[in-house]
């Protein structure tokens, strides 16, 4: 097996720049937009946020006037929102991944991820072709059954869940039945420390990825372990919640994915998870970007005095006052009632303005806490509830 899937996980940082805004400009005029200029105007295009898209959907079905093509599967997730499928070569980029975790064209593959209306079984599916593995497709449940299909089939390999593997371990041992499996690709939940090391005390190298239903793979870990590289066929940016706009390198945002799959091209999707940028570049010799992986969900609403206060406007308070850096709301209690607080970045000493805006953008009245620039966390917060309710 070679050290890299492609030629592109090895490109110059200023390669990869053009060949991205040649293919992004390529793909622009199917949504009416005109061709940029550079890959930093991308901050100036709208954001799609998963409300946004469920909306167009139901207003123009089944994908909401967005360019599809060579469609193959149609999936539903929560909303509904309906994702188009294809089976062409890694159609949803996994194929990088796999190849990175060792997965190849001597394992048979243990495809736990669900195959009924969402479309993660298929993703993983289509990315173990490409990479030459046989699949068995088993999807969740009847674990019994898959420990007999693992063992009779000599599968080397799962993909699926963290926690799933570990529990049909536990069933091979409680049957007396020994399994083959020495590498895994998991996604879809939290990969503890202790269960990845409970997996490597029994011989099994697990690695994870970041994906998701809409634009498939978005970054993947590798052996290197330092954090996760971002895949070649998407433009990643980390943006402040509730808004378009980029952070510096290292602070914590949402995560907005501009994929370049012409059958689905999504531009500027708002994937609604926290990360951050790493600098460098990752030991394995990949030379793409990094992210630290999944920090928490940027969707931080939140109901404060029965009222629903949101990112998007905080964001909007931010806006209207240039003399504003950033702000964040606290939510807390004094005895049984709730209190909001709006901690504000700005070098004014003047709260006046600021209490007026935010009654009208919020809906709310609020303590006012006027602090210097810099002093707020980078930690993608822009709504913190330290409510106590026991």
């Amino acid at each position: 097996m070679t050290t890299h899937f492609d030629d592109l996980e090895t490109r110059s940082a200023d390669q990869r720049a053009a060949d991205q805004l040649a293919a992004l400009n390529a793909l622009l005029p199917s949504h009416g937009i005109d061709p940029l200029n550079d890959l930093s105007d991308l901050a100036t295009l709208p954001v799609l946020r998963k409300s946004d898209l469920s909306q167009r959907q139901k207003n123009k079905p089944p994908f909401g006037g967005l360019p599809v093509s060579n469609l193959a599967h149609v999936f539903q997730s929560p909303g509904p929102i309906y994702e188009p499928g294809g089976v062409s070569r890694d159609w949803w980029r996994m194929g990088r991944f796999l190849h990175a975790a060792g997965f190849g064209t001597t394992d048979i593959v243990q495809n736990c991820f669900g195959y009924h209306l969402t479309p993660a079984g298929m993703i993983f599916e289509n990315g173990a072709r490409t990479v030459g593995a046989v699949v068995l497709p088993a999807g969740t449940g009847q674990t019994e059954l898959q420990v007999q299909a693992a063992h009779d089939l000599g599968v080397t390999a799962y993909a699926g869940t963290p926690d799933y593997l570990k529990v049909i371990l536990e069933k091979a041992d409680e049957m007396g039945v020994t399994l083959g499996i020495v590498k895994a690709a998991v996604s879809g939940g939290a990969l503890f420390p202790s269960l990845r090391d409970w997996y490597a005390d029994r011989g099994i190298s697990c690695l994870q990825c970041y994906a998701t239903a809409d634009v498939g793979h978005i970054a993947y870990e590798t052996p290197a372990m330092e954090g996760m590289v971002i895949d070649e066929g998407v433009i990643v940016e980390i943006v402040t919640p509730g808004t378009g706009d980029p952070v510096a390198m290292g602070e914590v945002g949402e995560v907005l994915v501009t994929s370049l799959n012409a059958d689905y091209p999504l531009v500027r999707f708002a994937t609604g998870d926290l990360s951050a940028m790493m600098p460098g570049q990752s030991p394995c010799g990949r030379t793409n970007g990094r992210i630290k992986g999944w920090m928490g969900r940027a969707d931080q609403t939140t109901k404060i005095k029965g009222m629903f206060v949101r990112p998007e406007q905080v964001a909007a308070l931010v806006a209207k006052h240039a003399e504003i850096d950033r702000a964040r709301i606290v939510a807390s209690r004094d005895g049984e009632m709730d209190v909001m607080t709006v901690r504000i970045e700005t070098r004014s000493q003047d709260s006046a303005p600021f209490e007026t805006s935010i009654v009208e953008m919020l809906k709310l009245k609020g303590r006012v806490e006027l602090v210097p620039p810099g002093a707020l966390p980078r930690d993608g917060l822009v709504i913190e509830d330290v409510r106590v309710y026991d």
